[in-house]
């Protein structure tokens, strides 16, 4: 199965969901694919229906999200001419151009309680009717829908049908996020760094630096897998130097000391004095111990950050840091920075 993403990952609670997918694959029951944003579901969906015996038949998905809750059921179950404002022809659904294949229904929490309705009988029965008809279609379709939504607590609330839940949930899969898959962000940024560095052209991958890799690691990856991706293909292209290891990854790519600041917000940050205050990011007081050694390997950590995003160039981060030239060096060989480089002393 050829896709720009493939299932990579090596930790236990990754392969664990892969193989229920693989499990349930084969069977005609619908299956709910729980997760975080980025997390792989569309991969999930896709797996579902390439190893089952509709292989050979449509994978049609819809986002439920991606229509106003005005056109959701004409989409879904299709409509004929005439119908309602704009229905100049007759259109058939989603359904039916699933038919015999797999429906992938992605956000179906975002679905209206009409909607729901509709969708349970054609779940229950096997047959929709196109708004404007009153002769329903026998159908022939395996669902699997995705979220990352709570649907029993929706449920719970009223806000999404229990009766629908039930039909559903067969069998479920919760993907982990990638915060939890240990040994995996390291695997995926090599792969995704690789990658790119075949797109551009490079010669070799050089690899990351060791305090980027602990950056990577230690980022709590809210979008997942697609962040880890962007993020990394984002700093090999900015690096584009093969030869050296890169130094420098940017999380945020709206992070800039131009951005635009609202009225509000400008007033905000007016009245806070520049460096006091602040904790460093990921710095957790609870946890210090000594002191020194923590002042030390913070600082050790700055000058990391900075000399990769500087690309070593010493002049330009000792102007970042507000430092002159012979105190940037001093620092640099107080922390043994210049064997990692590979510099003479």
């Amino acid at each position: 199965m050829e896709r720009e993403n493939q299932f990579i990952g090596q930790s236990g609670a990754f392969l664990d969901a892969v193989e229920r997918a693989s499990r349930a694959a084969p069977m005609r029951r619908p299956v709910l694919v729980i997760g975080e944003r980025g997390t792989g579901k569309e991969l999930i969906a896709e797996r579902l229906h390439r190893l089952s015996n509709r292989w050979e038949e449509p994978l049609v998905t819809m986002n439920c999200a991606a229509l106003p809750e005005t056109l959701i059921e004409a989409e879904l179950f299709g409509h004929e001419a005439g119908s309602f404002t704009g229905a100049t022809r007759a259109r058939a659904g989603r359904f039916e151009e699933a038919d015999r294949g797999t429906l992938f229904l992605d956000e179906l929490a975002t679905l209206s309680m009409g909607a729901q309705e509709r969708l349970l009988r054609a779940v229950e029965y096997g047959e929709v009717t196109r708004i404007g008809s009153s002769r329903p279609i026998r159908v022939d379709v395996r669902i699997v829908a995705a979220t990352n939504e709570n649907l029993p607590k929706m449920a719970d609330e009223g806000r999404f049908r229990a009766d629908l839940l039930d039909r559903l949930s067969f069998e479920v899969i919760t993907l982990p996020p990638l915060r939890v898959r240990e040994g995996d962000i390291d695997v995926l940024a090599d792969y995704f760094g690789r990658r790119m560095a075949a797109e551009i052209g490079w010669e070799r991958w050089p690899g990351f630096a060791d305090h980027v890799r602990r950056q990577l690691d230690e980022h709590p990856w809210p979008g997942n897998v697609r962040e880890l991706r962007n993020v990394v293909e984002r700093a090999v292209y900015r690096w584009g130097d093969w030869e050296e290891a890169i130094g420098y990854v940017q999380f945020d790519p709206f992070e800039s000391p131009w951005k635009p600041v609202v009225a509000h917000s400008a007033r905000s940050i007016e009245s806070v004095p520049s460096g006091h205050g602040m904790r460093p990011s990921g710095l957790d007081y609870d946890t210090v111990e000594d002191l020194r050694t923590a002042v030390e390997a913070h600082e050790r950590a700055i000058l990391e950050h900075h000399l990769g995003r500087n690309r070593w160039n010493q002049r330009q981060t000792a102007k970042a840091l507000g430092l002159t030239y012979d105190q940037l060096r001093h620092c640099i060989r107080k922390h043994g920075l210049a064997e990692r480089n590979g510099e003479a002393e």
